[in-house]
């Protein structure tokens, strides 16, 4: 290795060094507000730090609305909150024209930005919206961009969309689309609390005083760290790994488990997806380079969004996160 590589290694230490000393900050301030929920904001944070967007899935009452909230403050992003409803239209999240007259009697068109404009927008009970209203967030998450009446708009960056959905209340919802559902970097499953963060819950948020967030970096110093986690080396052990593991969750390819169960898996964005978010990981937990552990534990948010069951397997009482277990339990070493 000569002199400039030396340099550009250290250089790389250094820049992970302060961006782990960043994360830890962020972390700390989250759980002044968002008590257990340790695995759940891992994930979160996960995805926004990789550049993506994130669907939160549970129950009412689980803290969803007030993660997202609580991350744009530390995080110092400006965010709006979108919710959601049948009657929405995509004009109420894209915005729209309006006809204005001058002083002089002229007559033009002006743009309003609707609540997309934002750096993290919050959709909240994203399926209580119809198909025509959801799809009106698909340009905007996958290009960052929009385009009204022919004209194209760029979203302020960094982006993300922080979307919750029920999973119990169907009546009313629209299911989302494959391809909407795709553009989620990862699916968060919010589950209960342990039962001594509930006692903490109930002790710190029904007194006088309630714990709140502050800010700790920046939208510009997020940036920085999302564009250190693409430096990041990968080994070919862990290429391989996700490889095999994306291709394992496809029918025709070999894997009983998969071809006995699985209707369709997951595509190559499943692929880019695991390489994100395992050099995010190990960024968080304080390496340099992800490991095949990092691709294990990441399967199951990464994939269960991508892929569809057989109604054989449905039947018999089978879900996608059992078959991804039996998948992520190969050896890949």
């Amino acid at each position: 290795m000569d002199a400039t590589d030396t340099n550009t290694a250290e250089a790389i230490v250094a820049e992970a060094e302060r961006a782990l000393d960043d994360i830890q900050k962020v972390k700390a301030e989250v759980s002044k507000v968002i008590y257990g929920q340790e695995n759940v904001v891992e994930s979160v944070l996960l995805a926004v730090l990789s550049g993506g967007h994130a669907l939160l899935v549970g129950v009412p009452g689980l803290a969803k609305t007030k993660l997202v909230t609580t991350l744009g403050t530390v995080l110092g992003l400006a965010g709006n909150r979108i919710q959601f409803t049948p009657d929405l239209m995509p004009s109420d999240i894209l915005g729209s024209e309006v006809l204005e007259e001058s002083e002089t009697g002229r007559r033009s068109f002006r743009f309003i930005k609707g609540p997309v404009f934002a750096q993290l927008l919050m959709a909240d009970e994203i399926n209580r919206a119809s198909p025509r209203t959801q799809s009106a967030l698909l340009q905007s998450m996958q290009e960052y961009s929009v385009t009204i009446a022919g004209q194209h708009y760029d979203l302020p960056r960094p982006f993300h969309v922080l979307a919750t959905q029920n999973p119990l209340e169907q009546e009313g919802t629209y299911p989302l689309p494959e391809a909407q559902l795709d553009r989620f970097l990862l699916q968060v499953n919010v589950g209960y609390p342990d039962i001594a963060s509930e006692r903490r819950i109930l002790l710190e948020t029904t007194g006088a005083v309630e714990e709140t967030a502050s800010p700790v970096i920046t939208g510009a110093r997020l940036m920085e760290i999302q564009s250190l986690i693409r430096k990041m080396p990968v080994s070919e052990s862990v290429l391989e790994a996700i490889l095999e593991l994306v291709r394992a969750a496809r029918p025709g390819e070999g894997f009983e488990e998969t071809d006995r169960n699985v209707a369709w898996g997951p595509g190559p964005r499943a692929g880019q997806a695991l390489m994100l978010t395992a050099r995010a990981r190990a960024l968080y937990q304080g390496r340099l380079a992800p490991s095949v552990d990092d691709v294990k534990a990441l399967a199951a948010p990464v994939l269960q969004h991508r892929m569809a069951l057989t109604f054989a397997a449905r039947a018999e009482g089978i879900t996608v996160t059992d078959v991804i277990a039996t998948i992520a339990k190969r050896d890949f070493n």
